[in-house]
């Protein structure tokens, strides 16, 4: 029984830990849905496959665009140049930020509630040396724009805090990726059939 209980609580935290790993955030959908889409293109060219660089941005590019291709296609719009109503864009940007908000901050307040505790445990020490400091972020931000007028219908962006900025794995870039722009696109309505 205690095996069970242990195997059961491991595989939560990991379940959470998995699906909390990158920040989505979007403007509102309202004026994406009000223009009723269907065929879209995008703003920028690829970026050539044949340049050997370091830049991750090479890493990615070709990934990204073939996954939200796939996502955009699965919910019915049509990438089409010749008759595109709305671009498909990216922002691929490294960020720094001071530390990382109190998860015992309250929604009204950034400042912490006060645990009174005399003893000072090893979690907490560990925990105020990880999220306090100089973070890395990377960020995605996909920006979709009219085609006619060239404002901003919609916009999303994930981000991630870089562990170790020493190691880029992009072996797991296509699983990584797919799964956040799933989440992150999942706020689009399905194409109009006009």
């Amino acid at each position: 029984m205690r095996i069970t209980t242990i195997l059961a609580c491991t595989l939560m935290t990991l379940a959470v830990v998995a699906c909390s790993g990158v920040d989505i955030q979007s403007t509102a959908i309202s004026p994406f849905t009000a223009a009723n889409y269907r065929y879209y293109t995008w703003r920028t060219e690829p970026l050539p496959q044949e340049t050997r660089s370091a830049d991750a941005l090479y890493a990615i590019d070709p990934v990204l665009r073939q996954k939200v291709d796939t996502i955009l296609q699965s919910k019915g719009y049509v990438l089409e140049p010749q008759r595109a109503q709305f671009t498909v864009d990216y922002l691929y940007v490294t960020k720094m930020v001071q530390g990382e908000r109190s998860e015992l901050a309250s929604n009204i307040s950034a400042i912490p509630r006060i645990t009174p505790n005399r003893q000072v445990d090893q979690a907490s020490v560990d925990n105020a040396i990880a999220l306090g400091g100089v973070k890395e972020t990377k960020n995605i931000v996909l920006q979709f724009r009219d085609r006619g007028t060239n404002r901003e219908v919609w916009q999303v962006t994930m981000t991630v805090i870089v562990e170790n900025t020493n190691s880029s794995d992009t072996s797991r870039l296509d699983d990584n990726l797919e799964k956040f722009l799933v989440r992150a696109l999942q706020p689009l309505p399905p194409a109009s059939r006009q």
